[in-house]
């Protein structure tokens, strides 16, 4: 599917189960090319997950004339150009709808000898980009950006200095690309966060050979260091994963079961909430590469209730939101989330998006300056416009379980930004979707 005018169908259905294996995990996808773009030697790829959005790092790099071979959608080989490699592009790098990418570029490209311009599709031009761009300047960094949006421009050949930065709030990609940038500067770069963020930089930093030292919120990282080829086994993607955990949880009788899903402890706090609602899901088979941590997860139908959701998971389930909400909205009694601000600068406002669409179904709810209260009860068919949000689009195709009649979902053309097979992963499981 493609174009605005992409839309699902869906009939309800009773009931989900049999086994899934969800694609690879975006966030590790991208940070797995351009940290073997860098480095020196070969870097093979397993489990990639070939999305619009992963793909639009791996055409930044080729574009900036590193070599990789794909020897399947999945499976790649990254000859990596070294810390100083990569080569001035043709013209603006375009991220399409991926924020992770244009972000960790900024930090990855804020010394290269060489002006470069990121820019994206409409959607991620409206997405802020100066609290990368902030601490990177004080690194001694030379950036631009437009009212605070892309596109970016960084304007090379600027000596960098490390420094020592607190987060004002928490984000993995912020943190991620001072990180990057911290290899190519003088001195030790800090990076303090005022909440648990996903650490996948820090972990595959390890990987590639880089030492990275942590200390409570503190991470930090000597410039100069040099990273090593190696090989990166991505995990399943527990962002996609949720819309499953979330189906298995309204209609898996018989058990749904999930493989090789990253359980990384600074993501799963989707798990967390979802088990404070009353869900049966269990982690078995639990094993480790490259310093991530992944498991099967079962998961079997539960009577959900709603809760009020703390906010120290809030930054470790920021992603699976959408797919919470339609959790909260067949749930009984009240769930509440606040301090999710986060979630107003995604893809879409997903606070106002998500209302809009529960309202469109029937569901009670408020809509509150930094999250949602959501009274769970029946939902009725109809109409939702997921204004080309994948998670929304995705979230929405789950309610289905739980509708009384037919759900139009409206501009899904994006969900392949993420996760291009979920229809028929969907269809495999028990949606009746088309």
């Amino acid at each position: 599917m493609s174009g605005s005018g992409a839309r699902y169908i869906l009939q309800p259905a009773a009931q989900v189960g049999g086994e899934l294996a969800v694609p690879g995990d975006k966030s590790i996808s991208h940070r797995a090319l351009m940290l073997g773009g860098i480095a020196s030697g070969r870097t093979e790829i397993h489990g990639f997950l070939p999305s619009e959005d992963c793909r639009a790092t791996l055409a930044a790099l080729r574009a900036m004339g590193l070599a990789v071979e794909e020897h399947s959608a999945t499976v790649l080989t990254v000859h990596g150009a070294g810390p100083g490699g990569l080569a001035a592009p043709a013209q603006a790098l375009d991220m399409g709808n991926s924020g992770t990418a244009l972000r960790l570029f900024m930090g990855l490209l804020a010394a290269q000898p060489f002006d470069v311009t990121l820019t994206g599709d409409a959607s991620l031009r409206q997405r802020p980009m100066e609290r990368v761009a902030q601490p990177l300047r004080a690194m001694g960094a030379a950036i631009d950006t437009e009212d605070g949006r892309p596109p970016v421009r960084i304007h090379g050949g600027r000596p960098l200095t490390a420094i020592d930065y607190a987060l004002p709030m928490p984000s993995a990609q912020v943190k991620s690309a001072i990180l990057l940038a911290g290899l190519y500067a003088s001195g030790v770069t800090r990076v303090t966060e005022p909440a648990p963020t996903r650490d996948h930089t820090e972990r595959m930093l390890d990987g590639f050979g880089v030492r990275v030292e942590r200390a409570g919120a503190s991470a930090s990282v000597a410039g100069g260091q040099r990273l090593t080829g190696t090989r990166i086994d991505v995990p399943a993607d527990i962002s996609s994963a949720a819309f499953f955990l979330v189906a298995g949880c309204l209609a898996a009788r018989e058990g749904l079961v999930l493989r090789n899903v990253g359980v990384n402890p600074t993501r799963t706090g989707v798990i967390d909430i979802l088990r404070l609602m009353g869900a049966d899901i269990r982690v078995e088979n639990a094993r480790e590469s490259g310093g991530e941590p992944s498991a099967d997860l079962v998961v079997r139908a539960s009577a959900l209730r709603g809760i009020r959701i703390p906010e120290a998971l809030v930054p470790l389930a920021i992603d699976e939101f959408p797919a919470l909400f339609i959790a909260a909205a067949a749930a009984e009694g009240r769930t509440e989330l606040r301090g999710a601000a986060e979630l107003r600068v995604k893809e879409t406002d997903r606070l106002a998006v998500m209302a809009e669409g529960l309202g469109r179904l029937g569901v009670r709810h408020e809509l509150l300056p930094d999250g949602i209260r959501i009274d769970g009860g029946p939902l009725s068919g109809g109409t939702v416009d997921s204004h080309g949000d994948h998670r929304i689009a995705m979230a929405f195709a789950v309610a289905s379980l739980r509708a009384r009649g037919p759900l139009e979902i409206l501009d899904v053309a994006n969900v392949a930004t993420s996760f291009p097979d979920f229809v028929p992963l969907a269809r495999a499981a028990g949606l009746a979707i088309s």
